[in-house]
């Protein structure tokens, strides 16, 4: 019984040690992401009302635009009134006739006063100007030029004797008109550019077309309608009304370093988990090691403990037959010797290397179970099936007898004693399939998955050893595979052993 409790200790330990490393590892997931959430809620709620101060800022400059807007409009508007009124001085002049003695003294002096409106005075050449242009560039052909766009805008007043007189809008004008515009310009551009790290882009008035964009890839901006309507769902629009325009919209994404913040628990959960994979690994490879060096430091050492005792029996058995004791009793007790002899081999060649040797497994399956069903209880039905194999298979005999007796006994032991135990040999795919199938009360879901765990039994005596040793016996030694086929609760269970045909296999 003491047997027992302290396996059920060890167990109940054992699950309390999972649930633990469940909890925390749950707990480091959680806190880990509740962190970085934090950080990349507060870094979006700064990157926010950064955004907000700046497209603040933005709405004034335009308002600021606009309103230079409107003052360069009534500049313009007074340097075109003022052109107006150098025409109109002009025709007064020309209109005048030489007999009204009409005073035309201010009028002469307004056109002579005249610094800012480009005048031409035509007659098959230009007679006068006050054009403003570098003595090296006063040529008859950039002057005819000038006069010919002068013309195309329709500012032209004809004399008598063929004079024509021309006059084109106000240098201020045209001055005011180029700086209007590169203010316009490079508050567009400015807009877009001074974005710190945030992708901004400048659309229609439609959201069709893309005016202006910073900080997207060629990829994104390949579908712009894609892509203004993902940037509305990210924050809405800001408007923003130019002069001469019309209405704009900025519309502008999360930062690069936002968006890699969102991904960083995902890595760095990786990371962790990659780490404590490679360290659990680690950990039980060592614990294996160990585990086997233990093994095998006990198969050997009782494999020596039992040589002893074993030839001084052997040695007993002829005393007896010298005495004259039945022959048949000696029989059997050196049948039993011979077992025990086999199990000492069986201990001795844990942790070697075993030579596998090609043989009938068939006819050492029926021997060892035929031996077995000799020494189980009677209420227990042996159903033994084995097809003939068409070729020999290589398998240690010692070892592979340590199979077939652990799992019978495992099998009775779950039949207490009474159902029946039916075994099945037959070839498939290259390799030998081995069922064993009892009528015992069967196993949980949770029991057939520690079944092969060493230290696990569901008995009260034991060490637990048996079906840990017999998968390593199948798969390291044989190259096999032995899982649990399938099992219910007070119906049975039933295990596959599968062998390859091939030694070579066995790599």
């Amino acid at each position: 019984m003491g047997t027992k409790v302290s396996g059920s200790v060890g167990i109940k330990n054992k699950q309390y040690s999972r649930i633990f490393l469940v909890v925390g590892a749950t707990s480091i997931v959680a806190l880990t992401l509740w962190s970085s959430g934090q950080i990349a809620r507060t870094l979006r709620d700064e990157e926010q009302r950064k955004v907000k101060l700046w497209s603040e800022a933005i709405v004034q400059r335009a308002q600021l635009v606009g309103y230079t807007e409107e003052l360069f409009a009534s500049l313009r508007k007074e340097e075109r009134d003022k052109a107006d009124l150098i025409g109109v001085a002009y025709r007064i002049i020309q209109a005048a006739d030489p007999s009204d003695p009409m005073d035309l003294t201010f009028i002469m002096r307004f056109i002579q006063t005249n610094r800012t409106i480009p005048v031409l005075v035509y007659k098959d050449s230009v007679l006068q100007d006050n054009i403003h242009v570098p003595p090296e560039l006063r040529t008859p052909l950039q002057l005819d030029s000038l006069r010919k766009e002068m013309m195309a805008r329709g500012a032209v007043i004809p004399f008598e004797q063929g004079l024509t007189l021309y006059y084109d809008q106000s240098n201020r004008f045209r001055d005011l008109q180029v700086v209007m515009d590169d203010i316009i310009h490079s508050f567009i551009s400015e807009t877009v550019l001074n974005s710190a790290s945030i992708p901004v882009l400048l659309a229609d008035s439609s959201f069709q077309k893309i005016l202006r964009a910073d900080r997207f890839d060629a990829a994104d901006l390949s579908d712009t309608t894609a892509l203004i309507r993902r940037l509305a769902e990210v924050n809405s629009p800001i408007a923003l009304d130019l002069p001469d325009a019309g209405r704009r919209w900025i519309l502008y994404d999360e930062s690069l370093v936002l968006k890699q913040l969102r991904f960083f628990p995902v890595v760095q959960l990786l990371i962790i988990g990659g780490f404590l994979l490679l360290a659990y690994s680690t950990f039980s490879a060592f614990r294996r090691s160990e585990q086997n060096r233990v093994w095998v430091g006990m198969a050997k050492e009782t494999a020596h403990q039992l040589g002893t005792p074993l030839s001084a029996l052997l040695a007993w058995v002829e005393v007896l037959r010298s005495e004259g004791v039945d022959e048949a009793v000696l029989t059997e007790l050196e049948k039993d010797l011979d077992r025990l002899r086999t199990v000492t081999d069986r201990f001795s060649k844990i942790g070697s290397d075993p030579e596998l040797s090609k043989g009938d497994l068939v006819a050492f399956i029926g021997e060892t179970m035929a031996y077995l069903e000799r020494r189980m209880p009677r209420r227990v039905d042996f159903d033994v099936e084995l097809a003939r194999l068409p070729a020999q298979v290589p398998f240690n005999p010692a070892l592979f007898g340590w199979v077939l007796e652990n799992l019978t006994k495992n099998a009775v032991d779950a039949m207490e004693g009474s159902g029946r135990f039916t075994v099945r040999l037959r070839e498939g795919s290259g390799q030998v399939i081995l069922d064993l199938e009892d009528t015992g009360k069967g196993m949980s879901r949770r029991v057939q998955r520690q079944v092969f765990d060493p230290g696990f039994s569901t008995k009260t005596r034991g060490w637990g050893l048996g079906l840990s040793l017999v998968r390593r016996i199948v798969r390291e030694y044989h190259g096999g595979e032995i899982a649990v086929l399938r099992s219910e609760e007070g119906v049975g269970t039933t295990f596959r052993v599968t062998l390859p045909l091939d030694s070579e296999e066995l790599g």
